[in-house]
């Protein structure tokens, strides 16, 4: 099952964290994962082994050059919502009451973040509340909260087993 729900990582540089967004792009129902820059694409072995047979079944695409693929989405109508910390960041929780039918969650490379071109042309920016000493997270985590939150409107609780059905 997938929801009008799309990740784009631009310019990851560790596998690990690709293979990561693998899994929670299954976990989370996200219809297509996004590939662009650098960042490294199936087959690769540490890909695979975080994964874990995901990078067969999530839809994902690269891209060498993430400007075409926002136009894209932003022509199939999906709100860009890059995930960067900084002073006109918004808590990724106001995403509850945010107006969109669907959306795109945009993720950058954790050391550089996302490039200026690419800021620009998302229409909010989402930040991850950070409770003790460290301001940022893993790229693979702050994703899955934002992918999370996101998504919850579009989740259909009701079906889903409860954590006590065998």
């Amino acid at each position: 099952m997938t929801f009008p729900l799309r990740l784009l990582a631009h310019d990851l540089r560790v596998p690990e964290n690709v293979g990561s967004l693998f899994r929670i792009s299954d976990a989370l129902g996200v219809e297509r994962l996004h590939l662009t820059g650098r960042t490294p694409i199936p087959p690769h072995a540490k890909i695979r082994r975080l994964a874990r047979a995901t990078e067969k079944t999530v839809s994902w695409r690269y891209d060498g050059d993430p400007g075409p693929v926002l136009k894209e989405l932003g022509t199939a109508g999906y709100t860009l919502a890059a995930v960067e910390t900084g002073a006109d960041s918004r808590d990724v929780r106001s995403l509850a009451e945010a107006d969109y039918d669907r959306i795109a969650i945009v993720v950058g490379a954790e050391r550089e973040g996302l490039p200026p071109d690419v800021l620009e042309r998302c229409s909010m920016r989402l930040r991850v509340p950070m409770f003790g000493l460290n301001t940022s997270m893993n790229v693979a985590q702050a994703a899955a909260i934002a992918l999370w939150e996101a998504g919850r409107r579009f989740y259909p609780f009701a079906e889903l087993p409860s954590a006590t059905d065998p």
